[in-house]
């Protein structure tokens, strides 16, 4: 499986896939950390989470689309139907990685967060590490996303295009304060909002649980459709 990996990573940097949501994520956060200013850390990257997620999505879809529909099939014979959708995912978490530790790293050099305390007191160290929970909680949902809108579940351009607006505008839309119903897409918002106040620790605990049972249904989902598609 690993093997198989390599090649879906290889080909992905390989085609020049890579270039489009790669390049979409430096300019988005080129445009949030140009403006330098020196915020706290936790509240810059609890934006940076926000803008990066939509990227992520994107990247995925694109990493899944990029393997011929025939040579996936000759995967899902070679090493199983599981391990064929395990590496696609894997493969697309390694590379939203890649993106994730530059959106963390890019404030830095741009002067766009500083590392004095914040008015509650919190340690700047603290905000980082909250800045890296974010990003991390939603990477997975993100590569969720992009694989329900992947070409393997929507067989076509346009309705895997449709698949991921729709779903993207839900994070935004459902994730505002006062939804009534969050419940129905990953908490990127809620995340956002909470990083940039005093955050204890059995809410840290609920939005991890709550990124972890969303991406595990709608995973459950994308298994479930490519049961009989290859």
């Amino acid at each position: 499986m690993i093997a198989l990996v390599r090649m879906r990573l290889a080909g992905f940097v390989q085609t020049g896939r890579v270039l489009a949501p790669m390049l979409a994520g430096l300019l988005a956060l080129g445009v949030l950390y140009g403006g330098g200013g020196g915020g706290r850390p936790a509240g810059v990257y609890g934006v940076s989470a926000v803008v990066i997620f939509p990227v992520l999505a994107w990247q995925t879809k694109v990493l899944l689309d990029v393997e011929p529909d025939v040579q996936r099939r000759l995967a899902r014979v070679a090493v199983g139907p599981a391990r064929e959708r395990a590496a696609g995912l894997l493969a697309a978490l390694v590379a939203g990685l890649v993106l994730v530790l530059l959106a963390l790293a890019m404030p830095w050099p741009l002067g766009a967060v500083s590392l004095s305390s914040g008015p509650e007191g919190r340690p700047a160290l603290v905000g980082v590490a909250l800045g890296v929970w974010a990003h991390l909680l939603g990477l997975p949902a993100a590569v969720a996303l992009g694989a329900l809108a992947s070409r393997a579940i929507t067989r076509s351009a346009g309705y895997g295009a449709a698949v991921l607006a729709v779903g993207l505008v839900g994070v935004v839309v459902c994730g505002l304060s006062g939804s009534v119903v969050p419940w129905l897409v990953p908490p990127v918002m809620a995340t956002a909002r909470a990083v940039n106040g005093p955050i204890a620790a059995g809410t840290g605990l609920l939005l991890t649980g709550w990124a972890a049972l969303w991406t595990a249904v709608v995973l459950a989902g994308y298994a479930w459709v490519r049961r009989d598609r290859a």
